[in-house]
């Protein structure tokens, strides 16, 4: 039976660069409801939790070393929230797709995965950026924009449209990802 992927990008942040105080007043409404979309998705057995984290240019860094550096960050209240679980896969990238040089697109055909419900940050960026290539892959794409956090709020809104225009993305709030037994695949045809 085809699966559902809840991927929580980015959510490790110690917030110690150039644009980190506008990024958390985007973070600060997303976290609570996101941390309520994780606690849904481990409570099914049709949807995996993937995290897929930025390594801040550090490649030796494992999942441990980057929920460290983000609970000593400026912001530990927006992360421990939402800390991945040790039973779920983590994946390090180093650009913005969470596809590009890493192993997601491995993992989720091994899963039998159809839909990518993407969360985290930032919306107008590694959501967008993931967003094509989960399409360009053929993967069904929903995203809560209450679950996303951007840092302009006016790009944040142009990506949705653009992914919901361009991607097929189901943009839906949270509280409706996850309330069925599994999200219902989209056509790519428009």
């Amino acid at each position: 039976m085809p699966r559902t992927a809840l991927v929580v990008v980015d959510m490790l942040n110690p917030f110690q660069h150039q644009d980190a105080e506008q990024l958390q007043r985007g973070v600060e409404p997303v976290v609570p409801r996101l941390a309520e979309l994780i606690g849904r998705a481990r409570d099914r057995d049709d949807v995996d939790l993937i995290y897929v984290n930025d390594n801040y240019g550090d490649f030796t860094a494992t999942r441990d070393d980057l929920v460290a550096r983000a609970l000593k960050g400026a912001r530990p209240d927006l992360v421990e929230p939402v800390a991945p679980p040790s039973d779920c896969a983590f994946l390090p990238k180093v650009r913005h797709s969470a596809f590009y040089g890493t192993s997601l697109e491995y993992v989720l055909r091994q899963r039998d995965v159809r839909t990518v419900l993407l969360t985290g940050q930032v919306t107008e960026q590694c959501i967008l950026y993931s967003a094509l290539d989960a399409y360009i892959r053929d993967f069904s794409i929903t995203v809560p924009p209450d679950c996303v956090a951007t840092i302009h709020d006016d790009l944040g809104r142009a990506a949705l449209r653009m992914m919901e225009r361009n991607m097929s993305a189901a943009i839906v709030p949270s509280r409706e990802c996850l309330a069925q037994r599994s999200l219902p695949a989209r056509s790519h045809a428009r």
